[in-house]
């Protein structure tokens, strides 16, 4: 009896071995075929603000099979204060998602364009809401990003922890504006109120929710105050200069350094300063050469 015993505890063993070799776990096939059909649509431009890298593996079904390096998108007109890993897909929506919704919010709202996305995390091994046994988030194959803040070019900073409940009438919209937005362009979005784990940022994703492909938003889109008319200060800013006429702006492109507000929402944390984009008038025809297509 306990000669038997051992063999079958010997063979359990060796069973449990060959699991833990040939036998891994493998990561969800529509992964990859995502990442490929996305590439092989050339949705996404290796560029100077975009690198193909190699492939990431493991732990477990973790990682992507062509992982993109991000420093910046739309041509490296709005970067990113940490450099982004993230499946092609994402890149490309991301993209998509600045020139649609991002820009146009900004524009109206300050009469000034975004020129950095202050990231809190892209690519992680990581389960959902970083909580321990739970589910693998979408952070965990690159298909996902946290949004912390925006810089614009005249030097505002928005950060999510400060303005979506305490931010003045336009900036509080202006966020209300790029959440109502990113559920047009991702299969997930969280915003603060959503739940106590995404109080000081917006997470994106593109997973697959069901055969259905149900989306999940939340908190739910409101409708937010008009765009106010356009000041005198906008319209300052907008216009030309005539032909001859002397101009007295700063033609730097860089806004003044501050500290980003992130972290645990109860102090200024100082995120890399990342180095921002040169202005639309100033930078040379190659770097303003879109990496992305639109779709």
């Amino acid at each position: 009896m306990v000669r038997r015993a051992t063999l079958l505890l010997l063979f359990a063993a060796a069973t449990l071995a060959g699991c833990a070799g040939p036998f891994r776990p493998q990561r969800p096939a529509w992964r990859t075929q995502a990442e490929n059909a996305c590439i092989a649509q050339r949705r996404v431009q290796p560029s100077d603000f975009i690198a193909l890298a190699n492939e990431l593996e493991g732990p477990g079904i973790c990682g992507l099979t062509k992982p993109f390096k991000v420093t910046a998108l739309q041509g490296g007109a709005v970067a990113f204060n940490a450099t982004a890993t993230l499946d092609c897909s994402m890149v490309a929506e991301l993209d998509q998602w600045l020139a649609d919704t991002v820009q146009p919010a900004a524009q109206a709202r300050f009469g000034s364009r975004v020129v950095r996305i202050d990231s809190m995390g892209s690519y992680a091994c990581r389960g959902m809401n970083n909580q321990s046994g739970a589910q693998l988030s979408e952070h965990a194959f690159g298909n996902a990003l946290d949004i912390g803040g925006f810089v614009l070019e005249d030097g505002r900073q928005i950060t999510l922890v400060r303005d979506w409940w305490r931010g003045d009438e336009q900036t509080r919209a202006f966020l209300m504006d790029v959440h109502r937005g990113s559920c047009e362009h991702f299969t997930t979005v969280l915003s603060p109120g959503s739940n106590a784990f995404h109080y000081n940022h917006i997470h994106v994703d593109l997973a697959l929710h069901g055969r259905s492909g149900r989306a999940i938003c939340k908190p739910a889109p409101q409708e937010t105050l008009p765009p106010p008319e356009e000041s005198p200060l906008i319209a300052m800013r907008n216009a030309k200069p005539g032909a001859g006429e002397e101009t007295d702006n700063d033609t730097t492109g860089r806004p003044p350094r501050a500290a980003f507000e992130g972290g645990d929402g109860f102090g200024p944390l100082n995120a890399p300063d990342a180095p921002l984009p040169p202005r639309r008038d100033e930078a040379t025809e190659g770097d303003l050469t879109s990496s992305i297509r639109r779709r």
